[in-house]
Order: structure tokens, then sequence, then C-alpha cells
């Protein structure tokens, strides 16, 4: 028995969203993980974070109570510790905890002072459980002589880097004590960075003044020109295809919305509406990411669904390795555009708030967004089907199904819902 917390061998599997991915994608890939996790090797599999399916599971602690030896007591018995995919028995692997969180960021600050109870203090300024940042674990330590703060950052989107430096700095200084230096331990995306050089310097920074992200995104269907995808699309070739239209067009759905808010912002007329639509401007614009992404990877599953039927089949064991590998790549091909649908849907319902509480004078991108969002629904909802028609798995294929007919009726309920407002607040009207 070791000192780290543990049910398993493989005691964790986490799905972090670095680029091109949003966190609803990496919950999908961490359940559908899970089920095979459970199905094909007899493991039993808790989701945690934000894929948790119980509210008591979002904190992975809480999976790991009792650690190996206390849920192999538990699993037969404690209803509140079968898990969710798997058998409610523990075999001598153990079990294992699969999710989806964002990139978490190990950081430490060495301070100018051997007191460790100086670090401590800090700490315990710093971390959400005592009162502190909210996205932040902190730890005082004495390491080779210098007192550190030792920091997990579980969420730098919400709580950035340069945030947490400046409260330790201003901590500090009530000790009478500075910063010498800080690291990192392991990786961090490089958006952190680009977050903290760009408070620093006061700078508004677009991603793709950055050199090596404007050389990274040559070619990709993302970042071409809007007429060389138009003939990317008309080339004749499979791929980008509707998926990918669908995709672009609830991007630019998103991009009106925000447009409606930003031009309603800092107008007195519309005083009442600036916290709705700072609220707006946020989830369009990461909503337009998304999107934008999801071009490519839709692209991008279509290519191997093709690769995968392209596979050798002269052996039994190359035709079972091709079959499984045709079913993952229709499943991923499903998957994608069913995650375009979701976010059509909710780029339709801020489309609803804009032309609803936007500026009167862009009711008619409102409404252009609206219509946009509704065709990108419909043009993603045939790619799931067709690929739904082609999956084994029924039962996965008519949970899709099922998700499609209740998002249609989101869908529907909000286009007339937008109607209604364009229709009561056009002028003259």
């Amino acid at each position: 028995r070791g000192e780290h917390p543990r049910i398993g061998a493989a005691d964790v599997v986490p799905f972090v969203p670095v680029r091109g991915v949003t966190i609803e994608d990496c919950v999908q890939l961490a359940r559908r993980l899970g089920r095979r996790v459970g199905e094909e090797l007899g493991i039993p599999v808790y989701l945690y974070e934000a894929a948790a399916t119980r509210p008591e599971r979002v904190n992975l602690a809480n999976v790991r109570r009792g650690e190996y030896e206390g849920l192999k007591e538990e699993i037969e018995t404690n209803p509140d510790r079968t898990p969710d995919f798997g058998p409610a028995s523990l075999p001598t692997a153990g079990a294992t905890a699969i999710g989806a969180r964002p990139f978490l960021i190990a950081f430490n600050v060495y301070l100018n002072t051997d007191d460790v109870a100086v670090a401590r203090r800090i700490a315990r300024a710093m971390r959400h459980s005592s009162g502190g940042l909210r996205y932040v674990k902190a730890l005082g330590l004495l390491v080779e002589g210098q007192a550190q703060v030792s920091m997990n950052l579980t969420d730098f989107t919400r709580t950035p880097i340069h945030r947490v430096v400046e409260m330790i700095r201003r901590e500090a200084a009530r000790y009478g004590v500075m910063i010498t230096r800080s690291e990192l331990v392991g990786l961090v995306p490089q958006q952190a960075l680009l977050d903290a050089a760009a408070w620093h310097l006061q700078l508004d920074l677009d991603p793709q003044q950055v050199l090596e992200n404007r050389l990274q995104n040559v070619g990709r269907a993302d970042s071409l020109p809007c007429t060389e995808f138009l003939d990317a699309v008309a080339a004749g070739t499979p791929a980008p295809g509707g998926g990918s239209v669908a995709a672009l067009a609830s991007a630019l759905a998103a991009a009106l919305v925000a447009m409606v808010a930003r031009l309603t912002l800092g107008r007195k007329r519309y005083e009442a509406a600036q916290a709705e639509m700072e609220a707006l401007v946020a989830k369009a614009e990461q909503l337009r990411g998304s999107l934008a992404a999801r071009v490519v990877q839709d692209a991008t599953a279509y290519n191997q669904v093709v690769a995968a039927f392209r596979l050798p089949k002269g052996s039994d064991e190359e035709r079972s390795a091709r079959r499984m590998a045709v079913q993952e790549a229709l499943t991923h091909a499903a998957e994608v555009p069913l995650t375009t649908a979701r976010d059509a849907v909710a780029v339709l319902e801020l489309a609803r708030t804009a032309a609803g509480l936007g500026n009167v004078n862009a009711l008619t991108d409102a409404g252009t967004a609206a219509y946009l969002a509704r065709a990108a629904f419909e043009g993603a909802a045939l790619n799931v089907r067709v690929n739904a028609d082609q999956v084994t798995d029924r039962e996965q294929a008519t949970a899709w199904l099922e998700e499609l007919g209740k998002l249609r009726e989101r869908c529907d309920a909000t286009f007339e819902e937008t109607l209604h407002s364009l229709e009561k607040r056009w002028p003259g009207s």
C-alpha cells in the first residue's frame, strides 16, 4: 500500500480539452471509454468531474474514498458505490475512474525566506477550501531551504496564472518577503501563457498575431479564407462536406450573436440589458471557437471512416480488426455532428436573447443568426442519422436519435420564440 490514494491499477483516466475540443466533447469520450472498459474488460468504472452521473462523484476524492480496500468491501453491498459501468465486484486490477476536466497546471512559487510558516499562511489565503481563489489548491512547503507555495491550478481559464502570482505577491508583501521565482511542473497550455503575457502587457492580443499560430493554421479548413473554403467544399471530394458546413453555419450564427451583443453594450438605451449582453458575448465566443474547430473535426471523422473501410480483410484477424475500426470510426463520425447539433441549439437560444434584448438596429442580424443556427441543426442531424444507421450498437444509435428528437423540440420552440420577438420589436410594429 503506497501513499497516493488509489482504487485500481489504472486509477484515473482524465480527458482534458487542449485545443479544438470542448469539455463537452471530453465528457462524451469519457463515457464512451467507460462503457467499453466496463463491458469489454470487466473492470468497474466510475465517472468523475464533468463526466459524473451523480453529484457526489464530481469530486474525485469521493470516488476514491476508502481506496481499493474500502471499495472492495462496499462495492457489492452499498448502492452508493455501484459503478457507472462494469460489474459490481472488484477484480485484482481494481476499479478505474474516468472523467473529463479542465487542464490542471502544477505551479510553484518560491519566496526569499526559509520560514515555511509564511508559505503556509500564504497558501491558506490562496486555496479555495479556506476562502481563496476558486480554482486553486495550495500547500506551503520548505524545498531545499526555501519557502515554496505549491499549487494545482484546476481551471486556468477561470483562475489564470497571472492572477495567482499577483495575489501571492501581495500576500508576501504583508510578511515582508518577495517572490524570487516560479516554476511549472510538467506541461502548460499555450493559452495560459498568452493570457499572462496579454495581462502584464495590457495588450489587446489576437491569437492569430502569434507567428507560430498563424503558421500552424496554414491549410486547415477552419483557417482557410472564405473563398478557398468554398472551393474546397465544391471540389468534388467527399470532405469537407455537409457536417463541416453545418458547423461553419452555426459558427457564423454565433459570430452574429456576438456582434449584436457588442452593438448593444455601452448603449444607454439598453442599460438594463448590459449584464445579459456581456454574458451573451462570452457564451457566443466560446461556441464560435468550438464550432470553428469542428469544421475540421467533421472532415477528419469522415476521412477516418473511409480509412477504416480500406483496411485489409484477408484473414479472420484482419476482418475482425477492420469491423472494430469501422464501428469506432462510425461512432465518432456520429458523435461529432451530434455535438454540432447541440451547439447549434445553444446558439439559437442565444439568438433568441439577442432578438429579445439586443440593439433594435441589429434585429436582422439576430434573425439571420437564428435561421443559420436552425439550418445548422438540421444539417448536423442528417449526418448523425446517416452514421447511426450503420452502427451495430443499436442501443447507442437509439440514444443518439432520441437525443436528436429532444434537441429538435428545443430547436423548434426556440425558433418560434425568436421569430415572435423579432416581429414584436420590428420597427413600426
